[in-house]
């Protein structure tokens, strides 16, 4: 079985980086993914699955429709091409209940895939990585408060590692049970909210929660004040973006959506794997668990 594996933007993102690992037995390909026919001479040899990873750093409003749509529809044409059998896309949970841009582009693509007819599809929905709950872990250890909206208990979410998240999505390679399905996925445990990490944190170094409550309207008044902004200066537009993220990853949950009860349900949302988050926070806390990592250009804080 033939397997491409979309990961670069430019062969110039990855001359700078010098990062990646060759794979036995696999062949790197390279392209900008932006371009369909740098897509098509990357993926001219045949192929069987593609694994799409591929996501906007920013969710910025062009930034999510160049990447999380087009460039995804460039390997799903160039897949399609080569007769390819099989696309596994990492999508995400929050697109269930879509209000931010990048959550509209990725649903545009699920459906153009999801409607494509000539290949079956995987599509993967995780809940929040384990690094993306991070953030905060270096102002914790410096002994400052730990930051939430409002009571820190708006928002839930059951986190996954990087690692079992892979699994996962190699298993959709294989496994006809995931065959053209959505599939929602998080990590094993329970669903934990912003206060419950906080106190968490506080817990693995022994000291008494410094919770530091902001009030839920100071996001909206940023988003009232970018939007009026982007109408005298519309190149702002990603600014108000921004906080339009910022406010849904306060105050949405990072779980399954019951469109019957109008609620986010723990229970539903599926678990696997084997990395629970209180590992990660021990490591993050007590050794270097976070050397190596990339929070990436959307983190909130």
């Amino acid at each position: 079985m033939a397997l491409m594996i979309s990961a670069a933007r430019s062969w110039a993102g990855f001359e700078a980086q010098k990062d990646y690992k060759l794979i036995k037995g696999a062949e790197f390909c390279f392209g900008n993914v932006t371009e369909q026919a740098s897509v098509d001479a990357a993926f001219a040899k045949p192929f069987d699955v593609v694994v799409s990873c591929l996501a906007s750093r920013t969710g910025g409003k062009k930034d999510s429709w160049d990447i999380d749509y087009q460039a995804t529809l460039n390997l799903l044409n160039a897949a399609r091409r080569n007769r390819a059998a099989h696309f596994v896309l990492l999508s995400a949970i929050c697109v269930q209940k879509p209000l931010l841009e990048f959550q509209h582009a990725k649903l545009k693509f699920e459906a153009a895939l999801q409607a494509a007819g000539d290949i079956t599809y995987s599509i993967v929905r995780p809940t929040a990585f384990f690094k993306s709950l991070a953030g905060q872990v270096g102002i914790v250890k410096k002994g400052l408060p730990y930051i939430m909206f409002g009571d820190g208990r708006s928002a839930a979410c059951k986190p996954i590692s990087e690692a079992d998240l892979a699994t996962f999505m190699a298993e959709c390679v294989s496994d006809r049970s995931k065959i053209d399905q959505v599939l929602p996925i998080g990590g094993p445990g329970r669903a934990w909210s912003a206060r419950e990490q906080g106190e968490y944190l506080f817990k693995l170094l022994g000291k008494q929660p410094r919770l530091l409550p902001v009030p839920i309207s100071i996001m909206d008044g940023s988003i009232a004040f970018t939007d009026f902004l982007v109408r005298l200066f519309p190149a702002l537009e990603d600014g108000a973006e921004f906080s339009r993220i910022g406010k849904y990853y306060g105050t949405e949950s990072m779980l399954v959506w019951d469109s019957a009860t109008q609620k986010y349900d723990a229970d539903a949302t599926p678990s696997f794997g084997k990395d629970t988050l209180e590992d990660f926070f021990r490591r993050a806390m007590l050794e270097d668990g976070m050397k190596g990592q990339d929070l990436g250009d959307a983190a909130i804080f």
